[in-house]
């Protein structure tokens, strides 16, 4: 799928492959780090094992933009609708719009679908006023982290 970022350079999203694991574990790592060492939790080792434990290459697609993968995406079937496992722009490309318009793109998956968007943050992280900007409403907190949902919306006619 296709579409313009804020910055008009040109936002696709791509399928991931098994053998790219390394790459985007260091993709996720990178994005993450800082959040991480803030509520001092940052491991490597954990951070491949949880990445291990989730990782489906055939629900995760790279985040291109103007040719360059920039990060990742993963969006999961569960009984209540749809989870949001991974969201990930490298650092050096945050606050540019891509993971606005990254979002937009699976609100738009998840309301074709008349999907609830299910997705977890980690305490600390600025990810959570990100999502909450973005619609989501927090749903409850866990340990490490706070849940949000965000119901699909259903198209005008």
């Amino acid at each position: 799928m296709r579409s313009q970022d804020p910055q008009s350079g040109e936002l696709s999203l791509s399928p991931a492959h098994a053998d790219e694991f390394e790459e985007l574990l260091s993709l996720r790592i990178e994005a993450m780090r800082e959040s991480l060492e803030r509520i001092g939790r940052f491991d490597p080792a954990r951070a491949r094992e949880r990445f291990r434990g989730s990782f489906a290459p055939q629900l995760t697609r790279h985040i291109v933009w103007n040719g360059e993968r920039v990060g990742l995406v993963a969006v999961s079937p569960t009984p209540a609708g749809l989870s949001l496992d991974h969201l990930y722009v490298a650092p050096r490309h945050q606050g540019s719009g891509i993971g606005s318009a990254v979002l937009a793109i699976v609100f738009a998956e998840a309301d074709a679908a008349g999907l609830a968007l299910r997705v977890a943050a980690l305490r600390e992280s600025d990810s959570n006023r990100f999502y909450l900007r973005h619609g989501f409403v927090r749903s409850e907190d866990g340990e490490w982290d706070i849940y949000y949902v965000r119901p699909p919306r259903l198209a005008r006619a």
